[in-house]
């Protein structure tokens, strides 16, 4: 599900068809993503990316133990 924004540090993020990522960081506007147990990487086309739940909506769900 799209929330319709840019995604800010901390979103959960469709980076590709089915495939969900972290917003690690942003640094001059390049967008660095993590999965659990892989460094982070930054993304070609920062355009591409979909927002699936907020930081908020993650931390509603209990994300951060």
């Amino acid at each position: 599900m799209s929330v319709g924004r840019a995604p800010r540090v901390g979103d959960e993020v469709e980076y590709a068809p089915g495939r969900l990522a972290i917003v690690t960081d942003i640094r001059k506007d390049v967008f660095f993503l993590r999965l659990p147990g892989r460094p982070e990487w930054p993304v070609a086309q920062p355009g591409a990316l979909t927002v699936s739940r907020t930081r908020t909506q993650r931390l509603a769900d209990g994300d951060f133990g």
